[in-house]
Order: structure tokens, then C-alpha cells, then sequence
């Protein structure tokens, strides 16, 4: 597989990173295969993570294809991007192609990355995750490795500002040990269990990281150490308020596509109006008259074809 873009990618990064003096604290690097397939799991704070999660198998010299929302995909700067990163779309109307491309990757030997959360967690503490990439390693025979990253969302996050130009924030990301699921196991079980190790690697992030927020800045932390962020109720119940509004734009979207659609239908084109005519004249007495009578008939027939007005039609084109 040709890499023309990620590599220059990795490259902008670090180089970003190291003139914004980010500090960044990278632990398990060891857990990270040199070769063959692996599904890297981890939580999801904001929307710089695919890079540092990334991050956590570059010193391992491998490359992750990380599972990203189709959206992205039609960006006209990010699109580019990550189809050059061979980054994998999900469409969540059909997530069976996505995990076949994922599956496919896994195969090939890559690791694929996996925000099982799906969305930002407002509480920035793990939400209920699904059980794909549990699905995923085992169809694939590949480990499940859990990661745990800390400080992006300071950074940009969902409902703020972003800050991408901060200096001097401290960015946590621990890789955890392995685990190895097959077939016959409780898939339900091992998703539990995933969760609470990827729990676990982001709390010990948390308790460990050097900057405590205070003032208008106590937002960024979690509510039980203190921070202003949403507890998880609070953020489930702001996740469901979200996906309400998001249901009733498609819905509001799909009504207006569909009346315009009947609208154009039940249209019709305009008449086309009939060309003018010209009543013929008597033959004339004499070649003088014949010649003038024969002239003026031809002038007035031909102009009055010329210009009879274009008829437009009155269909309008559905947007």
C-alpha cells in the first residue's frame, strides 16, 4: 500500500506539536505489535484524538487506519486527507461495508482504530461502548489493544472553541495490555471488560496529569475530580437532547425534498405557442407586381418566424 500522505502528516504534526511545546506522556508503547493486525480501542474527548491515538503506535513504526464518521470523508480538505491516509468511512446506514473494509484491513495486517464510543463524551469519563471492535478482533484473530488519551479536549472539544494553537498542554495517551477474544466467548462480557480497562487507563491519565484547572477553566474537568464538565446523566441526557434535534432537521429536510419533488412532478411544461402564419396572396397581374408582392411575402413570413418569442418552460429544477 503506497504512503504519500501519512507520513508527511505525522511529520506536520510533530513538528506542530514541538513549536507549541505540548508535553506529551506516551506509556505501553511495548504493547503495540510490530506486525500483523490489531483493533487499537480508545475513548473519545475530542476531536483531535485520531491523531494522538496515532501517535501510540508510531514508535512501534506501525501506521493506524482509524474508523471515521463518512462526513469527514466529504470534506474538501479533510477528504483528501483521509482517503490518503487510507482511513476507513462508516456509514451508519450501512455499517456492514465498513466493517468488511475494516475486517479487510485487519487481514492485511493493519491496525485499525476505534472510537467505540461513537460520539465525544461530554463528561470526558467512558460511555457505554459497543461491541464492534470486540465483533471485529475476533472475526479478524487479531488482539484488542485499549488506549486512554487525555488533555486534546482542552484543545478542541465538542460545544467549545477550539484552541488549537495552546501552548504548553500536557497530552497523556497509555496503551494497555492486550486482550485476546475468540469465538464461543460472551461478547457482551468482553465489551464490559473493555470498557473498564480503558476506564481505568483514563482515570489513572486524569489523577496523574500535571495541570489542575481552576476559575472559567474547570470545564475541561471531569465532575468527580471537581470540574464543571457534565456528570454522565447529565451528558446522556444533553446526547439525547442533541439526537432529537438531529432526527427532526432530517425529518424537516426529507418533507421539504418530498414536496418539492411532487411539486415538480404535478407541473407541467407550458404550451408551446403556435408559429404565425401566413395567408397566401392572389397571384399578380404583371412580373413588376408579381416581383414586389412575392418579395414583401417572403420578408413578412420570414420575419414574422424570426421573431416569434422563445416559449420557456415553467418546470423548475428540484434543489
Amino acid at each position: 500500500m503506497s504512503e504519500y500522505v501519512y507520513p508527511p502528516v505525522i511529520k506536520a504534526a510533530l513538528g506542530l506539536f514541538r513549536a507549541l511545546n505540548l508535553k506529551i506522556r506516551l506509556e505501553g508503547t511495548e504493547h503495540i505489535p510490530p506486525t500483523g493486525g490489531a483493533v487499537l480501542v480508545s475513548n473519545h474527548i475530542s476531536y483531535l484524538d485520531f491523531i494522538f491515538a496515532g501517535l501510540a503506535v508510531h514508535p512501534a513504526g506501525r501506521l493506524a487506519r482509524f474508523m471515521a464518521k463518512s462526513e469527514i470523508f466529504d470534506h474538501k480538505i479533510g477528504g483528501p486527507l483521509m482517503r490518503g491516509m487510507h482511513h476507513i468511512p462508516v456509514d451508519r446506514d450501512a455499517g456492514a461495508a465498513s466493517f468488511k473494509a475494516a475486517l479487510t484491513a485487519l487481514k492485511g495486517g493493519e491496525i485499525v482504530g476505534v472510537f467505540a464510543e461513537a460520539t465525544i463524551s461530554r463528561s470526558f469519563t467512558v460511555k457505554e461502548i459497543k461491541s464492534g471492535a470486540v465483533r471485529m478482533a475476533v472475526a479478524g484473530k487479531v488482539p484488542l489493544i485499549p488506549i486512554a488519551i487525555w488533555g486534546p479536549q482542552r484543545m478542541w472539544t465538542k460545544g467549545r472553541k477550539k484552541r488549537l494553537f495552546q501552548r504548553n498542554v500536557p497530552v497523556t495517551i497509555l496503551i494497555g495490555e492486550p486482550m485476546y477474544p475468540k469465538r464461543g466467548d460472551d461478547y457482551d462480557q468482553v465489551t464490559k471488560d473493555l470498557r473498564a480497562r480503558i476506564s481505568e487507563l483514563l482515570e489513572k491519565a486524569q489523577r496523574e496529569y500535571p495541570d489542575i484547572p481552576s476559575g472559567s477553566e474547570t470545564w475541561w474537568q471531569p465532575a468527580y475530580l471537581g470540574g464543571s464538565a457534565p456528570t454522565p446523566e447529565e451528558a446522556e441526557a444533553l446526547d439525547a437532547q442533541e439526537a432529537e434535534e438531529r432526527r427532526a432537521r432530517r425529518e424537516a429536510r426529507a418533507a421539504a425534498e418530498k414536496a418539492a419533488a411532487e411539486k415538480a412532478a404535478t407541473e407541467k411544461p407550458a404550451a408551446e405557442s403556435p408559429k404565425p402564419t401566413t395567408e397566401p396572396t392572389e397571384p399578380p397581374k404583371d412580373a413588376a407586381t408579381d416581383s414586389a408582392s412575392a418579395a414583401g411575402t417572403d420578408s413578412a413570413s420570414a420575419a414574422g418566424t424570426d421573431s416569434a418569442p422563445a416559449v420557456k418552460s415553467d418546470e423548475t429544477e428540484e434543489k
